[in-house]
């Protein structure tokens, strides 16, 4: 005879001729010939080496053990005193009764969204991201949902979680922020066949996910598409020069042209307008000499008229000097003053006015 203590957290296995017999709780017993006695803490978890089929039929054991079976199509979400410590996989699983209280949460996997119930800070868990599929819109983005290549709705911005299962997700998302497109290299021919080179550019923005998204493909190479051929064709109809006198009329023309099949992209363009006009490198040295002969003419026009207004105003001025003899004179001191600064000696008589003298000198 052997007397042993069991502890409040430990349950004992009696076994004798390899065959369990007895289920002893915390306590003292005494233990016969040939009787063994195997120690289990409830505080750690249920040994995988028993046979749980074996001990169910043993009178007692039910009691102290709590069994969770998991069925194919689900998973089972632990929280041990009222905190998240595992999850559980289809199956039969075993949990010591009586020490930690245990709570199970089963979820049904074969749907795709995840019940509020879940709460989405254990769905970052690690233990759980086998069974979760996550996917992140940023503020400026939007998504269009497809399940099992069926459209399911419009997704706004935000972190999103599905259960891992069958069926197939995908999304298609689209930047809704003002975007610019640069329709770069175009080379057309004008009306009177000179070729050139333009550089254009819009502003839009995705109005319309569904339209942009769903019911058109690639809407971004349409919209290229679009303003390509409106620019090409309205280039096409003028002249050289009629393009360079008229270039910020291009813009309200591409736009108007392009709006009615704009809309049906799903997009609004804001603005658009030309950023460069390369000529080839003939009719930019033609240009550059008609600009030069332009330039001349302008030049020549303002010196003649700068000559014609001296000689009106010299005219003007000997019409008053004829009619007044001082006006005469003070003309001809000012004269004789800016002719003297240049002279360093004058040698005059005493005969006659000084005046008339120096007169006589500077006109002969």
């Amino acid at each position: 005879m052997k007397r042993v203590t069991i502890d409040i957290n430990q349950l004992g296995l009696v076994v004798k001729n390899n065959r369990y017999t007895r289920v002893l709780p915390a306590g003292k017993y005494w233990l016969g010939f040939g009787e063994k006695l195997e120690l289990y803490d409830l505080s750690k978890p249920f040994p995988g080496s028993l046979d749980v089929d074996v001990l169910m039929q043993l009178t007692g054991f039910s009691e102290h053990v709590e069994l969770v079976e998991v069925a194919d199509h689900e998973i089972c979400l632990v929280f041990v005193n009222n905190n998240y410590k595992q999850v559980l996989a289809a199956g039969r699983h075993f949990f010591w009764k009586g020490l930690l209280t245990y709570h199970f949460q089963k979820e049904d996997i074969t749907e795709i969204e995840i019940r509020s119930t879940v709460h989405k800070q254990l769905l970052e868990k690690q233990t759980l991201a086998y069974y979760v599929r996550q996917f992140k819109l940023e503020p400026s983005e939007k998504g269009l949902l497809f399940l099992d290549g069926v459209f399911s709705k419009i997704l706004n911005a935000g972190t999103y979680y599905w259960w891992k299962n069958a069926t197939s997700i995908s999304i298609s998302k689209v930047d809704t922020r003002l975007t610019t497109m640069d329709i770069a290299g175009q080379e057309i021919l004008t009306k009177d066949k000179a070729q050139i080179r333009i550089n254009f550019s819009i502003q839009y923005q995705v109005v319309d996910v569904l339209k942009a998204m769903l019911e058109n493909k690639d809407f971004e190479k349409q919209l290229y598409m679009l303003m390509q051929l409106a620019l090409r064709s309205y280039i096409g109809r003028m002249t050289l020069d009629e393009l360079m006198d008229n270039k910020s009329t291009i813009n309200a023309h591409v736009l108007e042209d392009t709006a009615s099949q704009v809309e049906l992209l799903g997009v609004k363009v804001f603005h658009a307008g030309v950023k460069d006009i390369i000529l080839p490198g003939d009719i930019r040295e033609i240009m550059n000499q008609v600009l030069v002969a332009e330039k001349k003419a302008q030049a020549n026009i303002i010196t003649r008229r700068e000559e014609t207004a001296s000689t009106r105003s010299l005219l003007n001025t000997a019409k008053l000097m004829e009619d007044n003899a001082m006006l005469f004179k003070l003309k001809e001191m000012e004269y004789v003053e800016k002719i003297a600064e240049k002279i360093n000696n004058i040698s005059v008589s005493g005969n006659g006015q000084i005046v008339d003298q120096l007169k006589q000198l500077f006109v002969k």
